[in-house]
């Protein structure tokens, strides 16, 4: 079982929780509290079961903690006082035979809470940070060690971790707490924790008033046994005299003989510590699935981010779709070249009426009007700066949506400004592309506009003329006419229909207009990957790791 535990710890300690997406703040504490307990309790513990047993007293402030470790060592080795909190360092206490155990030597380290620091000791008012003071005494019988932990109601953040942390790697976790502070949120929040972990109970109410403490101590078991932890063993302190640090030795006297009971018989010791950790095992059925979960969340946000961008430019690429069919693009200088094209006759001379039957072969004009390349320039001008203006309303729009979720908020980064435009080589890019595709329309009137033979016999026609001609029909589907200088003449689409036929303008419009929407949505997609780049880059984790969770826990059970 020890390469299964190995392994799951180095799966949890590789998650990360990077999007903010509700619960993965305590997903990532969870995930943190899991490592921890697998390095500080559960490895040591499946590595070297038969070794001392640690009892974690822990409890709100001012309980009575240090004073009851004081008592059942028998001398002050933790601080107490009227000022709080007083331990500001974790103290451990335990027979000089199992100080090595609990201390490290140079060549192993501690057996449990590896991770932490240590000082050893006496050291009862020290204050050392976030290190263990290690106290060796005779007054502790083998096998049995006795650690202070500091409050966890502490006013000091740090105290609440040592707490935990500590809790987590008990054999018994002991807590103490008073006849008026017993029923605050903080001690059943702590309890519940402790149960979730999997650890052994007992509880001690302290300061209980003769008379009516009777009554108090009545209702604080009624409370346990509605919260169900019944078979936690339960120990009454009265309200009396401390002298130098201690409790009466008769007022601890079944606490001490619980202790003694646990050390002297190997069976009920070994017992609370199978226990332990069996608890701690079998909440990992429950703790490691909901990791993954909150995995789950991660790939959805990640998936639902990458969504956004998608229908930002999809919503982009339909505007341009409309822009491109419903005459938007036939305005300003391209309606001009059109009506300098088509009013001055160049549209008609564009168009070459055969003088008979016999006209030569090379009657067919062979040279392009300088209005036609005009025209053929401004419609690529005009569709390259529809189409900018496209992609750039598509990456403010994607901006926008992710700035709209904290998850989107956090990938993006001091990337905002720089996402929200296009990038810089987009320009050239669309010149090519618009290019490409006028090139393309030429190849379908080459290849697929044949004249109708009823015109064939009077007219031949300026391939690049008429394929200019075919890409305003294209664009200015759905307008009726356009105005040239001297009057109105009939549209494009009229003219196109009179030459080639409805059905074989259909197709032809249809493939050019196919090809101008691939091309388009090529340029938008490789404008969005920037966006998948940047997700990409936020290290989000993948669905692999939600798997692998699953998995370790089906393993864990396994090695059972």
């Amino acid at each position: 079982m020890g390469r299964v535990l190995v392994d799951l710890r180095d799966q949890i300690d590789a998650l990360r929780f990077t999007l903010d997406v509700p619960g993965a703040d305590a997903a990532a504490v969870a995930a943190r509290e899991i490592r921890d307990q697998l390095d500080d309790y559960v490895l040591p513990r499946v590595r070297a079961a038969a070794t001392p047993l640690l009892a974690v007293l822990g409890g709100s402030t001012g309980a009575g903690k240090s004073t009851l470790v004081n008592s059942l060592v028998g001398a002050r080795v933790s601080g107490t006082g009227v000022l709080r909190p007083t331990t500001s360092s974790p103290i451990l206490v335990c027979h000089p035979e199992n100080f090595d155990w609990f201390m490290g030597t140079d060549e192993r380290p501690p057996g449990v809470l590896p991770t932490m620091g240590r000082v050893e000791g006496p050291a009862p008012d020290a204050v050392v940070g976030d290190q263990l003071v290690v106290i060796r005494t005779e007054a502790v019988p083998r096998g049995l060690a006795v650690l202070d932990s500091p409050d966890f109601d502490s006013l000091f953040e740090d105290h609440y971790g040592f707490a935990t942390k500590l809790m987590a790697a008990a054999d018994l976790w002991i807590c103490v707490t008073t006849a008026a502070r017993y029923a605050d949120a903080q001690v059943w929040k702590m309890l519940e924790r402790a149960r979730e972990q999997g650890a052994t109970l007992g509880v001690v109410l302290s300061r209980v008033q003769p008379g009516g403490g009777e009554e108090i101590a009545e209702h604080f078991a009624e409370m346990l046994d509605e919260r169900d932890f019944g078979v936690a063993p339960r120990f009454t302190i009265p309200e009396t005299t401390i002298t130098d640090s201690r409790l009466p030795e008769d007022d601890i006297a079944t606490i001490r003989a619980w202790l003694m009971e646990l050390v002297d018989d190997l069976e009920a010791r070994d017992e609370v510590i199978a226990e332990t950790l069996g608890g701690v095992l079998d909440s990992f059925r429950v703790r490691i699935p909901q990791l993954a979960k909150q995995i789950e969340e991660q790939v959805d946000r990640r998936d639902l981010l990458a969504r956004e961008v998608e229908a930002a430019y999809s919503t982009a690429l339909a505007e341009l779709d409309e822009a491109t069919r419903n005459g938007a693009l036939l305005q300003g200088e391209v309606l001009a070249r059109w009506q300098d094209f088509a009013g001055t006759g160049d549209l008609l001379r564009a168009l070459h009426l055969r003088r008979g039957k016999d006209a030569p072969k090379g009657s067919r004009r062979r040279h392009t009007a300088p209005r036609v390349r005009a025209l053929k320039g401004a419609l690529r001008s005009g569709l390259e700066a529809l189409i900018l203006a496209g992609a750039e309303q598509g990456a403010e729009q994607a901006v926008t949506r992710w700035q709209a979720d904290p998850a989107g908020v956090h990938v993006l980064g001091d990337m905002a400004e720089q996402l929200g435009h296009v990038s810089p080589e987009l320009s050239r890019r669309i010149t090519r592309a618009v290019s490409a595709w006028q090139d393309h329309v030429l190849e379908l009137v080459r290849t697929e506009g044949v004249i109708k033979r009823s015109i064939a016999k009077l007219v031949s026609f300026d391939e690049e003329a008429l394929s200019v001609v075919l890409m305003v029909g294209i664009f200015g589907y759905g307008t009726s006419d356009v105005v040239v200088e001297g009057g109105t003449s009939a549209v494009p689409q009229r003219l196109l229909k009179s030459l080639f036929g409805p059905e074989s303008l259909r197709g032809m419009s249809a493939k050019a207009k196919a090809d101008l929407r691939s091309r388009i949505t090529m340029l938008f997609d490789e404008e969005s990957l920037r966006f998948h780049a940047a997700l990409d880059q936020a290290d989000i984790p993948d669905e692999s790791l939600a798997v692998a969770l699953y998995q370790a826990t089906y393993n864990l059970e396994v090695a059972r």
